[in-house]
């Protein structure tokens, strides 16, 4: 992929972070997504697993500040996230999946039943309160069951977000 296709897509994901539409990604968008979570799941903020989840999206906002706030005015412009993906992650999309694994981790425990992983129906239902249209809620649900034992791991998780910074396409 070149790299005007790869600031392209990367561009376009801009939108999935920047939950309010104000043009810029800040910890308000993290914690928003955090309490949709929490309000579609019926948990507290308080409990266990609700604290957890503000501590990810704490994490995942440090983490992409880190990576993407050039100017440190805590807030991410769409060019900032554009150039912070191309040039620190582009070659380590890993890099980006581990800073959101702790957000992930929580937001699987929130959505979770009672076994490992979160049920499949309970992912897409998180994907559709975090902006997805329902179309690619199913569909993104059921490739992130790899191994189609009806439950999305944290590792599946993770393993996606990565893949979803340089495999699949900006309209998928």
């Amino acid at each position: 992929m070149d790299s005007a296709e790869y600031e392209r897509k990367i561009a376009h994901r801009f939108a999935a972070f920047d939950q309010d539409g104000s043009g810029y990604i800040d910890r308000a968008d993290f914690n928003a997504a955090a309490a949709r979570l929490l309000a579609e799941f019926g948990t507290t903020a308080r409990c266990d697993k609700g604290q957890a989840l503000y501590t990810g999206a704490e994490a995942f906002w440090q983490g992409m500040a880190g990576i993407a706030d050039v100017d440190g005015d805590q807030r991410v412009t769409r060019e900032e996230f554009v150039g912070g993906a191309v040039k620190r992650l582009r070659d380590s999309p890993e890099r980006f999946a581990e800073i959101a694994r702790p957000f992930l981790r929580a937001a699987i425990a929130v959505a979770d039943g009672d076994g490992p992983g979160a049920a499949v129906p309970a992912v897409e239902r998180a994907l559709r309160v975090l902006g997805a249209d329902a179309g690619t809620a199913r569909l993104a649900a059921r490739t992130l069951d790899a191994d189609g034992d009806g439950r999305i791991t944290e590792g599946q998780a993770v393993s996606a977000l990565a893949d979803y910074f340089t495999v699949i396409a900006p309209d998928a």
